[in-house]
């Protein structure tokens, strides 16, 4: 039972703590966590929430942090994070990118997940007691909000606008986990300065050249102008999104068993469904071996062309093909 009476113990605290025990199993107790943190107010938030309620749950901290470079501070900012945390004694990791590996945002984001994981393979080879790690990121509410945005305006599907999973696996080895879902960025702007928490600005986060940033300093600006509460209610909106496709993912499950055979998809019985419906289970059994997200129109494409054309193909990323004849549709990997 935590000790409420604790100096340092906050309705920050007990929201986070809160949080953690009402979801089972989110952050088992006994768990070795390693957490990326940038520096700047939201990983720093968690960081300090987690390294205050660490003793209640037997977890041991190491901080990971991914320098970019892409400012001329960076190195004066991984120095001053990493002497934190040593007064902290939390054990500190870090890696430096080159500028090919970080040229996109997509290529920034690829290159900080795969340093995660081989850092946590590293700690679990070295440290045969931490036969349980998990990886913790610092996402917000906000971050939610402005992913849904960006998805929607590319052209997402449903399962894409389903927002940042709470709880997921990490190349099918450690479980990566976001507990800081239950607060907004003005949320941990808020804790790190009732708790007097240091934190790093990243001159970078001003460059609207970078979408996400864009988005954050444009259009999620202006729309809280307009709505306030918006970011609220977007990400309301995305937890009903992701109930509902959870229950259309089993009920595809079902669809589909109904429709396989030994020599494929039965082509009649997927035909007799209505195009959004035949595209919903043509997406549900790419998805497990595409590794990059279709499009919708790819899907509906694939869908309309499947009705229509007694026989065809249809390639997809990483050499998956969809082939079809006049009774039968295979997926080839």
């Amino acid at each position: 039972m935590v000790n409420k009476l604790k100096n340092n113990w906050t309705k920050w605290h007990h929201i986070f703590h809160q949080s953690i025990l009402n979801s089972v199993n989110f952050i088992p107790n006994g768990i070795h966590l390693l957490v990326s943190v940038s520096g700047g107010q939201d990983s720093m938030a968690l960081i300090t929430l987690l390294d205050d309620i660490k003793e209640h749950h037997n977890w041991s901290l190491n901080v990971w942090h991914g320098n970019h470079k892409w400012h001329n501070k960076s190195e004066e900012f991984a120095k001053e994070l990493q002497n934190y945390c040593l007064q902290k004694k939390i054990i500190f990791h870090k890696d430096c990118a080159d500028e090919i590996d970080i040229s996109t945002e997509e290529k920034a984001r690829k290159w900080r997940y795969q340093k995660l994981y081989e850092k946590a393979s590293i700690i679990c080879s070295k440290n045969k007691r931490y036969n349980d790690l998990y990886v913790v990121t610092g996402h917000t509410s906000t971050d939610n909000s402005e992913t849904f945005l960006l998805n929607l305006a590319r052209g997402s599907n449903l399962s894409g606008l389903s927002g940042i999973p709470s709880k997921r696996l990490l190349n099918e080895d450690y479980f990566l986990v976001r507990p800081l879902m239950i607060f907004s960025r003005d949320d941990t702007k808020a804790i790190c300065k009732e708790l007097k928490i240091p934190f790093w600005i990243d001159p970078t986060n001003a460059d609207t050249r970078l979408k996400r940033n864009l988005v954050r300093q444009k259009v999620m600006s202006e729309l809280e102008a307009i709505y306030p509460g918006c970011s609220h209610r977007i990400n309301n909106f995305i937890e009903k999104i992701m109930n509902y496709s959870q229950e259309r993912s089993e009920l595809c499950e079902l669809a589909i068993k109904s429709c396989l055979c030994d020599d494929g998809i039965k082509r009649a019985m997927l035909n007799e469904l209505g195009t959004q419906a035949r595209a919903t289970l043509l997406h549900s059994l790419l998805k497990t071996k595409c590794r990059k997200q279709i499009s919708s129109k790819n899907i509906d494409d694939l869908s309309k062309q499947v009705f229509t054309k007694n026989s065809g193909q249809k390639c997809f990323s990483n050499g998956v093909k969809v082939i079809w004849n006049k009774n039968f549709i295979k997926i080839i990997s």
